[in-house]
């Protein structure tokens, strides 16, 4: 703003007055002199003032303006401030600031006026031309902002040709043409019509729709934005039912129900649209990109009699990505308005007048739910379940239903199936696989999904419009359900399975695929037992299976034989021999020649000797915090339920996030019969001693096993580090000294140092506990590097070690048929004894012997990424 100068005071009267006032005091204080030398004195003054600090003090003296306020000066400010004191005495200055600031504002904005009025031409030819040419340049803009090709008028069937025609004709322009044909196209011909277009965007409409003269404009500058570039836009919409407390949908024409969804805008009830509003399907008039338009021939419709407008808005979400839109409009402007005259739509619905169109537009839409159309009911209110099956053929939902039963039948768990359709899988017999009513097709409630893909790719012997559908449809519905887990057979079509897949992968819930083989189906009816938030974990557990071998070919045949026969759903299952430097040819043949069906096979051969203790505890090292070890001496047999036993107790106490058992470090196959680490060796039987809480309830134990078990990445890094630091020849010199424990006269033995490291951290391991000790594992006890060796003087009894294995589905055994919550397992310690977990760690600590010293009431924390030792912590 530029400041006014005062009328009153001029800023050379201020100056000069600070002078004057100045020199005038100066001169009271000495003689006096004649008028030529009081003249000399101060004009000397001033010429030494000006020249020198002249800058300074005009800038400090502005009126309205504080030099302290320009901190691009305030050097200057500083230094002015000094010498204007020295050179002008303050009581001067303040008398001419306050004169200063009393000014008001009118008068510091005050500016000059112009003295002359705006000239105004009196030429009328000019005025005459000029007006002309703005409304020329305004003509031209009009026309330049939506510009278009053609307007075709169609007319298919219709008796009033004659009169239509005659209609266009009147307007005599040749960019609008009359397009006739006694056969009626219905509703989709003016579409087909359109693909003929040669223009960037097309506008189709009913012949009762009247639009407003701002409308195509309006059309044209949504549509141009980045946002609704890639959509349809209208002036009429609807939003489809939502769905009822019975957990049904009504009919979109149901008299008096919230649910009935919406009509948009609705003059009967007031209903506006004041801004943009996202719908399900637009009515009576389209606005969309030409390129658009082909997508509502991807399917083939339920019918060309009705339902062109929620087709297209379902093709385009489905294929697209693309939403419908209404426009608002402006209320006191009919010129913006999509449809001028809206009663004449509102009151020609061809859905209001006949009976049997209802019925079909609401099958229409429900079938398009069903095949994954995303509502506004279904942003609205996102679903959760735990499971969303799919079967592309009769056999595939037969070997799907007994998990498919189990989970509809666990209380809390939601589950539902889709399948194929069409020629492939028709919903009315996948519903009498399932012994299911084949009304259920019909019903408007979730249940079973006809996805209508055999009906989609008619003929066509090419893979692509099925794999679109599936792709397209199960993406939807994903969306909508956000299931845990997405289950299919194995042996899917290839094809197919790369569609769900991708459409799992689209998932912002995290839902995982799980193929499972056929056999093994109805062996994991306890995924139906997880809770939702384990299950998708299902793909994440790497399990390899480590063999410890030398000399001993027909105990290794044994082994094989079971690890083949065994259940493994369909995942991958490295397996590794681990062979010492004395292994025979018999061993070498065998394992060279040995086929594995369900993952690599990888052979290790020792140039050294290493023994039993490096040939264990080398055989396996993580890969990550997802891959387990499981260790199996070749005179191991194993059930083959053992991966199920395995897979189910890491998703329920290891992936759940629920669940908080880091003291878990490994999971058991094999029951034990003796408590082996006291000197006596006394037998014990877990049915017998937990038939107070459940005979069969699994149990956590404070000794780990050798007879075959899992062992989780973070312990067992911490046990390489662990036996590398108390690793000695001599057993007498290791400082952990267990009381009442054998173990501490162990030598050769890697065992033993896992089992001090898990007693000095409080870890524990999950057992099993069936009838008779029956396990997922059995130890047939053969000569070996400990039974029968020279030095060994402990007698074995077979009988104590050897148990029976497990034939069966081990869930009847179970407390409830399931695997009771990880708070309910009972924990013993290294002797059989029932304490809780905190005790164990108590105990350890008290011990004090672990790689660091820690206080009675520390354990030791590691880096479970290194296994190194970090510090002391409480427990």
């Amino acid at each position: 703003m530029r400041l006014a100068r005062n009328p009153t005071i001029r800023s050379g009267d201020y100056l000069e007055g600070m002078l004057n006032d100045f020199v005038g005091k100066k001169s009271k204080l000495k003689p006096q002199k004649s008028a030529s030398s009081r003249l000399v004195l101060v004009l000397t003054c001033f010429q030494f003032a000006f020249v020198v600090y002249a800058t300074f003090l005009l800038y400090y003296m502005t009126p309205s303006t504080e030099l302290i306020s320009k901190p691009d000066f305030s050097w200057a400010t500083k230094f002015a401030k000094q010498w204007t004191y020295f050179i002008i005495p303050p009581h001067v200055v303040s008398r001419y600031q306050e004169a200063s600031n009393s000014l008001t504002p009118a008068e510091v904005c005050e500016i000059e006026k112009i003295d002359f009025e705006q000239k105004k031409s009196t030429d009328s030819l000019m005025i005459k031309l000029k007006t002309e040419l703005y409304e020329e340049v305004l003509q031209f803009q009009d026309k330049s902002i939506v510009p278009f090709h053609h307007v075709w008028v169609l007319a298919f069937g219709t008796p009033n040709e004659v009169s239509l025609k005659k209609i266009v004709e009147s307007y005599n322009d040749s960019r609008i043409s009359f397009i006739s044909s006694t056969y009626d196209f219905k509703y989709y011909g003016r579409f087909q019509m359109a693909l003929q277009m040669e223009a960037d965007f097309v506008y189709i409409l009913d012949d009762d729709m009247i639009p407003g003269r701002k409308m195509l404009q309006i059309l044209s500058h949504v549509a141009g934005t980045e946002k609704y570039e890639n959509s349809v836009l209208g002036s009429i919409g609807r939003i489809l039912p939502f769905r009822q407390k019975d957990y049904t949908f009504p009919s979109y024409r149901k008299f008096r129900s919230k649910e009935a969804g919406l009509y948009l805008p609705d003059p009967a009830y007031d209903i506006t649209v004041d801004r943009i509003v996202q719908v399900d399907f637009l009515s009576s008039s389209w606005f969309l990109s030409a390129e658009l338009v082909k997508t509502l021939f991807i399917e083939t419709p339920l019918t060309f009699m009705t339902g062109e407008d929620l087709h297209l808005s379902y093709q385009l979400q489905k294929y697209r990505n693309a939403d419908s839109y209404v426009l608002p409009v402006d209320p006191k402007d009919k010129e913006t308005w999509g449809d001028s005259e809206h009663r004449l739509a509102y009151v020609s619905e061809t859905t209001v007048i006949f009976k049997d169109i209802v019925q079909v537009r609401d099958e229409q839409w429900w079938r398009a739910l069903s095949t994954g159309y995303m509502t506004q009911w279904a942003k609205m209110y996102p679903q959760e379940i735990d499971a969303l099956f799919y079967a592309h053929s009769i056999e595939e939902v037969k070997a799907l239903s007994p998990l498919l039963e189990k989970f509809r039948s666990t209380a809390g768990k939601k589950a539902y199936i889709a399948v194929s359709g069409g020629t492939f899988c028709p919903c009315e017999d996948a519903a009498t696989a399932l012994n299911w009513p084949r009304s259920v097709c019909r019903e408007r409630r979730f249940k079973i999904f006809d996805l209508g893909v055999g009906a989609i790719s008619g003929i066509s012997k090419s893979e692509v419009p099925v794999v679109q559908a599936v792709y397209s449809s199960m993406r939807g519905l994903i969306k909508i359900h956000n299931p845990s887990v997405l289950i299919a057979v194995s042996d899917i079509d290839s094809h197919v399975m790369k569609a769900l897949k991708m459409a799992s992968e689209t998932s912002s819930n995290g839902t995982t695929l799980v193929l499972l083989p056929r056999p093994s189906v109805s062996k994991v009816l306890w995924m139906a037992d997880l809770r939702s938030t384990a299950l998708p974990k299902w793909n994440k557990i790497h399990l390899s299976v480590n063999i410890i071998t030398q000399n001993r070919v027909h105990s290794l045949a044994r082994l094989l034989k079971s690890l083949e026969d065994a259940y493994y759903l369909g995942d991958e299952i490295p397996i590794s021999f681990n062979m010492d430097t004395m292994v025979d040819e018999a061993t070498i043949r065998l394992v060279n020649s040995f086929d594995w069906p369900h993952g690599p096979k990888t052979l290790r051969r020792r140039i050294i000797q290493g023994g039993l203790i490096r040939a264990v505890s080398e055989s396996w090292y993580p890969s990550s915090d997802d891959d387990y070890g499981l260790l199996l001496e070749d005179d191991i047999e194993v059930s083959p339920y053992y991966y199920l036993w395995i897979k189910y107790a890491l998703l329920a106490y290891h992936y759940d996030p629920q669940v908080s058992l880091p003291e878990l470090a490994s999971i058991s196959l094999y029951t034990p019969r003796l408590v082996e680490v006291l000197k006596e060796r006394p037998k014990w039987n877990a049915t017998e001693f937990f038939k107070q809480i459940h005979p069969n309830t699994p149990y956590l134990h404070q000794l780990p096993c050798s007879w075959g078990a899992v062992f989780f990445p973070k312990q067992w890094r911490e046990f390489y580090v662990y036996m590398n630091m108390r690793f000695t020849e001599d057993a007498k010199q290791n400082p952990v000294q267990i009381p009442k424990s054998r173990t501490n006269g162990w030598q050769a033995s890697w065992k033993k140092f896992l089992i001090d490291m898990m007693y000095l951290r409080g870890y524990v391991a999950l057992y099993p506990n069936f009838p008779n000790q029956a396990s997922f594992s059995t130890n047939h006890m053969e000569p070996g590097a400990h039974i029968a060796a020279k030095d060994n003087v402990l007698k074995h009894d077979k009988s104590d070690f050897e148990v029976p294995l497990l034939k069966d589905d081990f869930r009847k055994f179970l407390p409830g048929g399931k695997l009771p919550p990880a708070s309910k397992l009972p924990s013993l310690n290294l002797f059989n004894r029932v304490v809780s977990l905190k005790e164990l760690k108590a105990v350890g600590a008290k011990l004090g012997t672990d790689v660091i010293e820690c206080d009675s009431r520390e354990t030791v924390v590691v880096d479970h990424q290194t296994g190194l030792p970090l510090r002391c912590a409480s427990f």
